[in-house]
């Protein structure tokens, strides 16, 4: 699995995510998720 590591920023706040090429799919760090909406 070809995997391109991130970082998204939401209302200023980092959130950790990786691409999967062959998925061609976003993943998104469930903490940092989490930590934005509360």
């Amino acid at each position: 699995m070809a995997q391109n590591d991130s970082i998204q920023l939401f209302e200023d706040k980092r959130i950790r995510t990786a691409w999967d090429e062959e998925k061609e799919e976003w993943y998104f760090s469930v903490v940092d998720v989490v930590a934005v909406l509360t």
